[in-house]
């Protein structure tokens, strides 16, 4: 193992910037905590609708802010690459509000998926409420077996045992059989950092990596990251539109997955565009032998498991580096990386209950609510592939050399919660929000596709991506 300079995670939180008034604060602020030069803020505008994502806090601010910090990103590669000036990026916030719930309008032959399973959604204990989880069967299998209830036990059995459990207790009991429930909580106090990351790697050992690296040279403006290998490790909203946001960006991304832990066919035909998906056992040597030539020539890992799940496999991100001293390794949480919480299993709908965000947005009647889009899954998508963008702009100036990139639905949870002014500035628009305008129909393996199309704007940014959704895991475990 090479000698490796570890500097400390920099926290990016989501604090004042300082930016002048016409500058947007929440996109200055996301763009100072990934590490942009603050002047290339001022190449950000918004249009389009000003109606869309309506909330109690300001989600339609944090899903603008996240897409804009995206696309000049991708500007700001496209410049290094191409030898321009960095492309204006302006950012239509109609097509930002249909890309938030992109799984929302997908449909697959005129039919429209489910996107929450029967024993999934809020239910009422012997002392408040609890969110619960069970889209996959698994979960959902795991979740009866926790409260004593059979396989086939339907959600009206379930609402009678939750009814005379405490929530906590509840929480717990299925944590521990690993199901999937929190409690429903009031707003947190805690902060978390938006983004963490650091630098990595001696000099001795870049250089040898960088003796051997793959060339890139120019790239078009509509794919800035083309011939940058990315393998995505991740699975459900998150992490795949991190991944499919890089796949427009002109990323060779490869999706690998566990035979073991089989996806939704909807779940990837919203998430899958441009991206070639396979399956590898990790326990098995030969499959493990073709992931490591895999890992040899991959510019970006990107990981959304749980701490600690994939260094079994020895993922953790020092072994990486230890091998890829120059990698860009971006790993998604759930509820942060330090803490008595960071180990658990989490998805967008549980961290808005754990962190008070149902509670916030509760109805009257005190049943709890929900933000108009899982902006925490979606807007962390766009930060992780920004972040990712950010770093690969990075290492090709003056900075060579490693990156290590955390980000954590919790975290994105406290810069809503905490880091963007509740009050929504005036702005000009009356222009009414169709979705249709950001629609599109596309043919792939799964049948015919109505989809999102993507937000990311900026001068001479791809309108759509260059390929469908294939069928989970059909592709080889090669790069292109």
């Amino acid at each position: 193992m090479p000698d490796m300079t570890d500097r400390p995670f920099s926290e990016g939180t989501s604090g004042p910037s300082g930016a002048a008034r016409s500058v947007d604060r929440p996109t200055a602020d996301a763009w100072a905590a990934l590490g942009g030069p603050a002047e290339l803020v001022e190449r950000v505008s918004f249009h389009g609708p000003d109606d869309v994502l309506a909330s109690g806090l300001p989600v339609r601010r944090l899903a603008r802010a996240t897409v804009a910090v995206c696309s000049l990103a991708a500007a700001e590669l496209a410049a290094l690459r191409g030898g321009g000036p960095v492309p204006a990026v302006r950012v239509d916030q109609g097509a930002v509000a249909t890309a938030f719930v992109s799984e929302r309008h997908l449909t697959v032959d005129g039919r429209s998926p489910v996107n929450f399973a029967p024993h999934s959604g809020f239910w009422r204990t012997a002392d408040g409420w609890v969110r619960t989880h069970a889209n996959y069967p698994h979960h959902r299998t795991r979740l009866l077996a926790a409260l004593g209830l059979a396989a086939d036990a339907g959600p009206e059995e379930l609402a009678e045992v939750l009814g005379k459990l405490p929530a906590e207790q509840v929480q717990e009991r299925a944590y521990a059989a690993g199901a999937l429930a929190v409690a429903v909580v009031p707003v947190s106090e805690t902060v978390l950092p938006l983004v963490e990351h650091r630098e990595v790697g001696t000099a001795a050992a870049i250089a040898t990596v960088a003796a051997s690296a793959r060339p890139l040279g120019a790239a078009p403006v509509d794919r800035p990251a083309d011939g940058i290998r990315v393998l995505d490790l991740t699975r459900v909203i998150a992490g795949p539109v991190a991944t499919r946001t890089l796949a427009l960006l002109g990323a060779d991304v490869l999706r690998v997955d566990s035979p073991r832990l089989p996806e939704s066919d909807d779940a990837h035909a919203d998430t899958g565009f441009g991206k070639r998906s396979t399956r590898l056992d990790l326990a098995e040597p030969a499959d493990r032998a073709v992931f490591e030539e895999l890992l040899a020539t991959a510019d970006v890992v990107v990981t959304a498991y749980r701490p600690g799940a994939l260094d079994a496999h020895g993922l953790a991100p020092e072994a990486l580096f230890a091998r890829r001293p120059d990698l860009v390794v971006a790993q998604i949480c759930a509820w942060g990386w330090t803490g008595p919480w960071a180990g658990r299993r989490g998805f967008d709908s549980l961290v808005q209950a754990g962190v008070g965000i149902a509670a916030h947005e509760a109805a009257a009647d005190g049943h709890p609510g929900v933000l108009p889009a899982q902006a925490l899954d979606h807007g962390t998508g766009y930060l992780v592939a920004a972040a990712v963008l950010r770093a690969l702009t990075d290492q090709r100036t003056d900075r060579p050399g490693g990156r290590h990139l955390r980000f954590s639905l919790a975290g994105t949870a406290s810069w809503l919660l905490h880091g963007i002014d509740r009050e929504e500035p005036e702005e000009a628009s009356t222009e009414p929000y169709d979705p249709s305008r950001w629609l599109a129909e596309t043919d792939s393996a799964y049948g015919r596709l109505r989809h999102a199309l993507p937000p990311i704007g900026y001068r001479g940014a791809p309108a759509d991506w260059s390929r469908p959704p294939g069928r989970w895991g059909t592709d080889a475990p090669v790069w292109r």
